[in-house]
This record gives structure tokens, sequence and C-alpha cells, in this order.
């Protein structure tokens, strides 16, 4: 069943996007070469425990996982794309970082992910990100009231090969709202047109992700830390959107990082 939000349900998760929009530019000044991944998960434990919100990730255990997850981060290094188990690493230079978090304030969620190099850039793993990034603004702007889901995923489709990238579709976007993932799912790639419709109310999390040389995907024995097949690098790039009348709403928005050429959504931006 898909839930259909008010305005102010929606300005609600709005308040839960705002702090992880936030947290997660903090956490992408924390992270630096010599840091530890386990020093990012505590500092966001922290975070998360001093405003008094609760992550969607601790306990959370789907059937691919392998016992509940146990963090409040998702830190996926290098080839790792996506649900990367924080364990002891420390960060080197030249590390392609993905951060994803999803918590609730007051019952209501959302859910943001970004991808950064620490230390000196591959300009190669710059492209990737960029890629993640420009099909993440290219989904927000096809999420128009009235639209099909397939408009997103086209979208994103769409950017991706026009970088050269393949799409892999085993996992994609995803409705939120009460919990973290409900109905419907936003695949990666589809057709124009498709779908389910876009209607006032609807709030999705749109995530692309994208792997270098290679649309295939492999797990870790830990169950829970999926990496490109081929080794190849990774990025992954997440907002939670509501559809409203005026157009796609973005609710985890965040300050650009220091030095950025490409800013960020405000939490107030329509397309």
């Amino acid at each position: 069943m898909i839930e259909l939000k008010s305005a102010d349900e929606i300005g609600k998760m709005a308040v839960a996007g705002q702090f992880v929009g936030e947290l997660l530019a903090e956490l992408s000044e924390v992270a630096a070469v010599g840091v530890d991944l386990m020093d990012i998960e505590h500092h966001a434990r922290r975070r998360i425990k001093e405003r008094g919100a609760e992550s969607c990730y601790w306990d959370y255990a789907p059937s691919f996982g392998r016992g509940p997850f146990r963090n409040v981060l998702c830190l996926s290094v290098n080839d790792a794309v996506l649900h990367g188990l924080p364990h002891p690493y420390v960060l080197r230079d030249g590390d392609l970082l993905s951060i994803d978090m999803a918590v609730g304030i007051d019952g209501w969620n959302a859910d943001s992910a970004l991808s950064f190099v620490v230390g000196t850039p591959d300009p190669a793993d710059l492209q990737l990100i960029e890629a993640t990034e420009v099909a993440l603004e290219a989904g927000i702007a096809a999420a128009q009231p009235g639209g099909r889901i397939g408009d997103i995923s086209h979208a994103i489709g769409e950017v991706a090969h026009s970088y050269g990238y393949g799409v892999n579709g085993e996992f994609g976007g995803h409705g939120i709202g009460r919990t973290m993932h409900e109905a419907p799912h936003v695949a990666n790639s589809g057709r124009a047109g498709r779908g389910m419709r876009l209607d006032p109310g609807l709030t999705i999390a749109i995530e692309p992700w994208l792997c270098r040389t290679t649309d295939k995907i492999k797990f870790d024995p830990d169950g829970w830390t999926i990496r490109s097949a081929d080794g190849s690098r990774t990025a992954h790039s997440e907002h939670t959107v509501a559809i409203t009348p005026a157009g796609p709403r973005v609710l985890t928005g965040r300050p650009a990082p220091v030095g950025s050429a490409r800013p960020d959504y405000s939490d107030d931006r329509n397309s």
C-alpha cells in the first residue's frame, strides 16, 4: 500500500531530511586521509543520539543481510557501492568513499547518500561521481506531479548511458515515509511514461549508483557489502524527494562542501 503524505507530514519528513543532509555534510568533512571508518560511524552515532533521532539502519534485517545491521551508516569504499558494513579501515589518499544514512525523527524518515574522494582525486573517479550526481538531478527534475515512475527511471538511465556507464537493475530507489523502505520501487533505468502515477504526497528516495566498468555486482561474505563484480570503482548519490503540486521538493538538501563547484539542493527547491 502506498501512503500519500499531507503537506504537514511532508514538513515533518523535511525535519528529518534537514538533519540527514547536515550530518552527511559534516561527515564528509570528518572523513580524511588517516581517519578510520569506525571513527566516522561513532561520530554519526553521537550526533544521532544528541538529536534524539533514531537510525533506520540499526537492527535492519532484510532477506539478503547476514544478521541485523548494527551500525548507523553504510560506508562503502572504492569498489564497494551499497550497504558497506563499517569496519576498521584507515582511509588512504585517493579512496572513494560513499556514505549512506537514514534516520527517523518523530516517526518520519529520510534517506540520503553521497560519494567523494578522500585526498588526491583520480579524474576518472570524479567523473563517476559526477555521473551519479547529474543522474540524480535528472531523476528529481523528472519527478513531476502527473508523471510516471518510469519518467524518473528513464532520466537516470539516460544520464548513466551518456557517460558510458551500465546500469544494474537489482537495487534502486524506493518509497519512504513512516518506514525507511516503502513502495514503490524506483529503478535506475526504464521507459518514460510507464509505471505508477506520480501523485502529490508521494515521497521517494531517488538513488542512482554506478560502477565504472561493469553493471554486475557481488556480495562480501558479511552478507551486506555490495561491490562491483570486476573490482572497478563505484559511486552513489541519493536524496529523499516529495512530489508536491508545485513540483519535486528535495527533503535532504545539504550545504555544499567547501570549494565545491556544484552546490547541492536546498530544501525548498522545486523543479
